[in-house]
Formats: structure tokens, sequence, C-alpha cells
């Protein structure tokens, strides 16, 4: 853990509530929008979020299954994201959305006219500029908790416990 928190108090809702109440207000606003107000489907949003949790390597983000309806996204499904190049568990669009968010992490400069050329054969405009604030999200918001050490301290959607030193 990088950052001290108080005797008694949440890391999560320590930081992103009280330390800086201005801007953690609305980080969380964001990043709770994207959540509630996407139209993308779940496989896609959720090949982009766990391909961006891999990079990220945030314990929580990792753990997170996203549910729309009672429905999340099969076991296996993390292990299809780390192989999107290769797995046969994927369509187009589900593939493309991994693909973005690792290159979008790793090198957004290196994205060219053949991918938007797919990507744009795939996706809407609208869409394009759904997934990017979402990108973005997942970026900022995992490497924050990831750099101040709350993926270690915060409690797993899963009930396990972060593995220490992470």
């Amino acid at each position: 853990m990088n950052i001290d928190i108080p005797e008694g108090k949440d890391a999560i809702e320590y930081v992103w509530g009280e330390m800086v109440p201005g801007i953690g207000t609305a980080a969380t606003a964001f990043s709770l929008a994207v959540y509630a107000h996407t139209t993308l489907g779940l496989r896609e949003f959720e090949a982009a979020r766990l391909r961006i949790a891999q990079l990220n390597g945030c314990a929580f983000c990792l753990d997170w299954r996203t549910e729309r309806d009672g429905q999340k996204v099969e076991e296996s499904f993390a292990d299809a994201v780390g192989e999107w190049r290769t797995t046969d568990a994927f369509d187009d669009r589900t593939r493309l959305a991994a693909e973005y968010a690792e290159r979008y992490a790793l090198d957004h400069h290196g994205l060219d006219d053949a991918f938007w050329t797919r990507m744009t054969a795939h996706y809407s405009q609208v869409e394009i500029v759904e997934l990017t604030m979402c990108l973005g999200s997942w970026l900022a918001f995992g490497r924050l908790n990831h750099v101040l050490g709350l993926d270690t301290v915060c409690a797993l959607p899963s009930g396990r416990t972060p593995a220490a030193g992470r």
C-alpha cells in the first residue's frame, strides 16, 4: 500500500472520496457511468475491459466480471482475452475490442489507417467514441488503483484476498 489509510477507513472510499473529494467524486461518477450507460455488447465490453485489466495488473479489475441482466461472460473468457489474436471464442467485434484495448494502452500512436478501416467496418462512430471513453476510464483508474496499492487491500468481488506484494 503506497498511501496511508487511517485506521477503520475503507481504502477505496477514503482515496476516491475523502482525500480529493472534488476530483474523486467526479472520477467515481465517470467510472460508474461507463457501466451504467454503455450500449456496447457484454462480450466486447468485457474483452476490452479485461485486456486493460491484464495490462494494468490491477487485482480488483482482473477479478471483476461485469454483469448485465443476470449474465456474465463464461469463466474461460479472461484466458481468451489474453489470446485475442488466435482464440476461436471471439467474433470480429469482440476481437477488435480486445485489440483496440491493447493498442490504446501500449501503442496509441500506432493506430494506423488499416486498423481504423477494420474498426469502422464493425463499429459505428458513436460506438468507437464510447469504447474509447471506456478504455480511458479503465486505463486511468485501474492504473491508479494498482500504482497506489489500493488493489492489494480492497475486497475482491470473488471474495478472494489479493496477492500480497502486488
